[in-house]
This record gives structure tokens, sequence and C-alpha cells, in this order.
């Protein structure tokens, strides 16, 4: 049995000035994914899919083979046959409502303005190709496939492909095959790690490159991104997991202490905080946390990363735990207080906003019809979550008569010449010579 997790407990009075940095692996740790992510880079740039295969044999323990990295229909088709009909309908659930979702989004990015002669459309244009990340390995994340997929095919991307890594069978998982199915992804591989973030970025022989990578993965996939992103596009850097709970008296403890296990079972790097004015409250699932974290399922990684990751911070008043969640900027918060409404509005940095005691990050994470790519780390506040809008570009379209052109004439003479380019006015001023 798991030991017991040992949570940190804070005053905000007397909290460490660097409280609300995540602890990243150690500079020289970093320095060796760079290097290791820049080798297998260069590996699969130089030798295509012959690389690819030896890579995945290297990382994954799997054979494959060049002539079969693409997944075929027959296997998608096998693949229904190996999943139940319930997760089958559930994924279809999830793929309905995130498409729902989506859409709705889009229809309110675009519009039309007219005034004085001059009429501006902001429309979207889908980008040609996008390559979905999907970890895989010894778990399979259906739900990230769709999350990912969904939205850009409600952008009308007309090629969507999926990378995710095989098992030691050289299998992609089951689960995974149908939810490409059901979300209409164009095409499948069986690659994983940087070689499949380097395969979509710069081709092979086999999978031709995209121009946007999405998806979450593990530090050597992050990084590889990274290092790709001067290439192609990328969703956003992504690290471990997180959730923090805003909570005052009036809330459950236990619920609170169920959340912060249901997010520290992602992984040891897992982070769970609460931040809650009441000092009764913080005592309370500081208890539960300890005692249910030793008996629960994936008991053992729940408890260290708990110990490793997990806080609790106990605040004078709502005003200072507001301020101590914005400066944290969490990937998910949820929001237990008896007026959540007010609080809502003063949260100005996170991923996704979770409002009263019925929405856990399980509802965002598989049938609310949100996004759970989520920026983490801390980029809340700067990024937001994944959308349809991610796999669009936004493009203005002007259209101006003889007289609305006039309207401007002297404005746009002003300005040209306070930035020196004359020939800018020229081009609008020939327009109404005789």
């Amino acid at each position: 049995m798991p030991k017991q997790a040992r949570v940190r407990l804070w005053e905000a009075s007397a909290l460490p000035p660097d409280w609300f940095k995540r602890q990243p692996p150690s500079d020289k740790a970093n320095e060796r994914i760079e290097n290791d992510a820049k080798a297998i880079i260069a590996k699969v740039v130089e030798d295509g899919d012959s690389a690819v295969v030896e890579l995945t044999e290297k990382f994954d323990k799997a054979r494959v083979d060049a002539k079969n990295l693409r997944v075929t229909a027959a296997e998608i088709e096998e693949a229904y046959r190996a999943v139940t009909a319930e997760q089958v309908s559930a994924l279809k659930f999830m793929k309905t409502k995130v498409a729902a979702f989506e859409k709705r989004v889009l229809e309110r990015a675009e519009f039309a303005t007219s005034k004085d002669g001059i009429t501006i459309r902001s429309v979207l244009r889908p980008i040609e190709s996008v390559g979905c990340y999907v970890p895989g390995g010894q778990a399979a994340y259906p739900s990230t496939l769709v999350m990912t997929a969904v939205p850009a095919k409600a952008a009308g991307v007309p090629r969507v492909v999926v990378c995710s890594p095989p098992s030691a069978k050289g299998e992609v998982n089951p689960l995974v095959l149908v939810a490409a199915d059901i979300c209409g992804v164009d095409e499948v591989y069986r690659v994983g790690g940087v070689q499949a973030i380097a395969a979509l970025a710069y081709g092979t022989e086999t999978i031709r490159p995209v121009k946007k990578i999405v998806g979450p993965g593990s530090r050597y996939v992050t990084m590889a991104k990274i290092l790709v992103s001067k290439d192609v596009a990328i969703d956003m850097p992504a690290g471990p997991s997180e959730v923090l709970v805003l909570a005052d008296e009036t809330a459950n403890p236990r619920l609170i202490a169920f959340d912060m296990i249901s997010q520290a079972e992602h992984g040891v790097d897992s982070v769970a905080g609460l931040i809650t004015t009441s000092e009764k409250l913080a005592g309370e699932v500081r208890s539960l946390l300890a005692e249910t974290a030793a008996s629960v399922v994936r008991g053992e990684i729940v408890a260290k990363a708990l110990e490793k990751y997990g806080f609790i911070i106990t605040c004078k008043d709502m005003a200072e735990a507001v301020e101590l969640a914005n400066a944290f900027a969490p990937e998910h918060i949820e929001i237990i207080t008896q007026n959540p409404g007010k609080v809502v509005e003063k949260i100005t940095s996170a991923g996704l906003i979770l409002v009263g005691s019925y929405s856990p990050v399980a509802l965002s994470d598989y049938a609310s019809g949100t996004n759970h790519v989520l920026p983490t780390g801390g980029f809340g506040s700067a990024y937001s979550g994944l959308s349809a809008l991610d796999f669009t570009r936004r493009v203005s379209i002007v259209e101006s008569s003889k007289e609305g052109l006039q309207s401007v004439q002297k404005r746009v003479k002003v300005i040209t010449e306070a930035e020196n380019l004359p020939n800018h006015y020229k081009a609008v001023a020939a327009r109404f010579e005789k």
C-alpha cells in the first residue's frame, strides 16, 4: 500500500517567494532532453522512414516496417471488434458535444461591418493540414484524439493526420483507432515520440509534412514541438496536468480531495492545489488526501504527485485567494464558494474555469464539450485552450467605394507624410486624378 501523502500546507502570509513556479527538470536535464530531441529530429530529416522504424524499435520496443507505418482501413475495422458498444457510444457522444461547441465558436468569429462606403469582413480559412499527436504506449487516450481532431474538422481542415506510439506488438490502441474513424481522421500512423513530431514537421517518404502540430505529450515531445516551431506552427507549450481549487468554508472537503486525487493520477509530476479562506477546510482536505490517496487505484502515483507537487494555501479573504490564483495561472481552476459568480469575474489567468460543486475537471475532460487540451505551467496567463480557431487563419476582406476611399483620403495623407512613405498616399490620390 502506498504511503500517506503529506501535502504542503502554507499560510498566504508566509509563502516562499517562488511558490507559484512549477519545478521543471534541472538545467542539466533540460539540456539533455533538448540535445536528444535535436539528434532524433536530425536523424529523421536525414533518413526518413528508416529512421522512424529504427527509433520506434529503440524507444517503443515495437518492430514496424516502413510499408506499414500507416494504419490500414482493415485495422480500423478490426479495432471496432476489440472495443465495447458502450465505448463507441461514449466516443460518439464526446465527438458530438465537442463539434457542437466548436461550431458555435466559429460562427461567432465571422462578421461584417460597413460604414461610410467601406465594408470590412472577417472570415476564417482552414489550415491545409494538421498533425495531431495522441500519447500512447501503456495507456490509451482516445479523448485526446477527439479534442484535437474534432476542432480541426469543424474548422474545415482537409487533411487531419494522427500519430500515436504503437504497443510492443506494433499496434495502435483500438480505442484510438475507433476514435479516429468516428472523428473523420484522414491518416493514422503508428509512430510516437520525438520521431513522430519530426516526421509531421519535415516529412518522410511515407508521412507528408503538415502545416501545424497539436496535442500533448512527454517532455521529449514538448521539446520537439518547441524545436520544430521555427518551421511549423504548434498549439502551445504544454507540461504536466494541473488543477487548482478555490474554495471557502461552504465547500465539501471530500469532493475537493477527490478532485485533487483525480488530477494527481495523471502522473507523478501532476499538480494539485487548494487555495481557501477556511483553515478548517484546509485541515480536513489535507487529512482526507493522506487517508484516501493511500487506498485508491494508482495510489502510488497519486501519493508521489501530491507529496511533490500538491499544496494547500490558507488566505485571510477571497481577494487574497483570487490574487494568488491568478498568479499561479492554472490549467484548470475549480471555484467552489458561496457566490462563485462573483469570483469567476475576477479570474484572469486560467486555461479553464469550472464553477460549483457539480463541475469537476472530469466533466470538462470527457462530457462538457469544451476542449481539454489546455495551457499548463503558468501559460494560462497568456494562452487559451485549443479550439477550432487554432485550425484557421483569420482573414480580413476590405471593399471600398469611391466615396469611401475619398472620405479617408486626407487621413491617409497625414499619416503617410508622418512616416515618410509618400508613395502610399500617391497610390490613393491617383484614383482621383483626372
